[in-house]
């Protein structure tokens, strides 16, 4: 089993907790962690798919090399595009349609030519390998948080 569908198992099983919220971690609970996660792993796999790899141009990119080196996004410092920021009325089921749907599309990846690329709107181009280390660095980011939210009421 590869760190990505690792990712998806851990984020469906932080579903029962989606209610918990404590500002002092993130003003977002733990459902719109779990969404908006989701969310972006489907976004981008889905216009990867779309990528035609002969466009695909590599480019220097300061914030990509950060990120990719500390193998991190820094906290706080990104607001999420609309497309990939959820609703506020998250539902169980919802959340379960968006796994169901990124479990598909990670099966998908493989098939994908080394050139395929997503144009992210701080890092660039992104060819195959790099976006799906973003995605896993992503889906971790939003994981670490989950886990302090829920980590938090706990104490």
């Amino acid at each position: 089993m590869n760190e990505l569908e690792e990712q998806l198992i851990d984020l469906e099983s932080k579903i029962e907790n989606q209610e918990i919220i404590n500002p002092l971690v993130s003003k977002s609970s733990v459902g719109w962690h779990i969404e908006h996660s989701l969310l972006v792993m489907n976004l981008v796999i889905e216009s990867i798919q779309k990528s035609n790899p002969e466009n695909y141009k590599k480019t220097f990119n300061f914030n990509r090399i950060l990120v990719f080196t500390l193998n991190k996004i820094p906290r706080g410092r990104v607001r999420a595009p609309k497309a990939v920021q959820p609703k506020d009325d998250l539902k169980t089921d919802s959340l379960k349609i968006h796994l169901e749907k990124a479990k598909s599309n990670l099966d998908k990846l493989s098939t994908l030519p080394a050139n395929s690329y997503f144009e992210h709107p701080f890092m660039g181009n992104l060819n195959l390998k790099q976006t799906i280390k973003f995605v896993k660095i992503h889906t971790h980011h939003h994981n670490k948080i989950i886990n302090a939210i829920i980590e938090s009421i706990k104490s």
